[in-house]
This record gives structure tokens, C-alpha cells and sequence, in this order.
């Protein structure tokens, strides 16, 4: 669906304690030139989960938009929600996650993966902007 959202057989799962750009969202690379960060997410995603199908959920809860929330897992066991922020294509949104992914982020940011390879704004920021209201995050 994006960065941070999947379906597993027509229900929309948003995936626990990780914010990733919105497919909107544009980012820029080290030389200072755009890209479309958000969009970028929402790909790697799709390539990861293809690569060991089908995925499962341990869900959490339900969100406001009442779409189950939860940590997903690969058939081959790897933490989906875990790959993305060490990936560099999510945060560790540690409101939701108690830090759960900061190490993972670490590495991220140490390696310039992702969103870390230049500039972004933080996703719950970007979305904020936009609606012109203030941030939660």
C-alpha cells in the first residue's frame, strides 16, 4: 500500500512503531537533488515481502483509521517492521515503539541508507505541514 502499510488478503495492516515517508514525499540525496523518498519506501517494501512470501502479523491494535496495526514477519521469519527502519526506509517512531527499533536506525543513519543517504523530513512532520496543523509526533 506505502512505506508503512501492507495488505494481507484484503485487510490493511499499518505496521507498528515505524513512520515511513509518505508517497508524496520528496527527500533530497547527498548532492542536493529530489526524489520521491515516500514512493522509494513503498517500493522496497513490495521487493522485500516478494522475496519470501506469504508475510504474518502479530497485531497490536486497531488504529483510528481502523486498520489493524501490528509487527510483520516474512514466511522466512525475518521482522519486516525491524528491516525497514534498519533499511533507511522508515523511522523508529518512538512514540509507538518504546525506542524497539533505535538501534536499527542507528545503523541506518551510520550507513546513509534510505532516507539517511541526504536530507527528509521526518514523516509525521511532512504529514502535519501539509494539513497545516501541529506535529504529534
Amino acid at each position: 500500500m506505502d512505506g508503512d502499510t501492507i495488505e494481507i488478503r484484503g485487510e490493511r495492516i499499518r505496521l507498528h512503531g515505524v513512520d515511513a515517508p509518505e508517497s508524496w514525499q520528496k527527500c533530497e540525496n547527498a548532492d542536493g537533488s529530489s526524489y520521491r523518498c515516500g514512493r522509494e519506501a513503498a517500493q522496497e517494501l513490495d521487493r522485500f515481502l516478494a522475496e519470501s512470501r506469504p508475510a504474518r502479523c502479530q497485531f497490536v491494535q486497531r488504529d483510528r483509521y481502523n486498520r489493524f496495526v501490528g509487527v510483520c514477519f516474512r514466511a522466512d521469519g525475518r521482522d519486516v517492521n525491524h528491516w525497514l527502519v534498519e533499511s533507511g526506509n522508515a523511522v523508529d517512531w518512538t512514540r509507538y515503539s518504546n525506542g524497539v527499533y533505535a538501534n536499527a536506525q542507528e545503523l541506518a543513519r551510520s550507513h546513509r541508507a534510505g532516507i539517511w543517504r541526504g536530507n527528509f523530513e521526518l514523516p509525521c512532520n511532512a504529514r502535519a505541514a501539509r494539513a497545516k496543523r501541529e506535529a504529534s509526533c
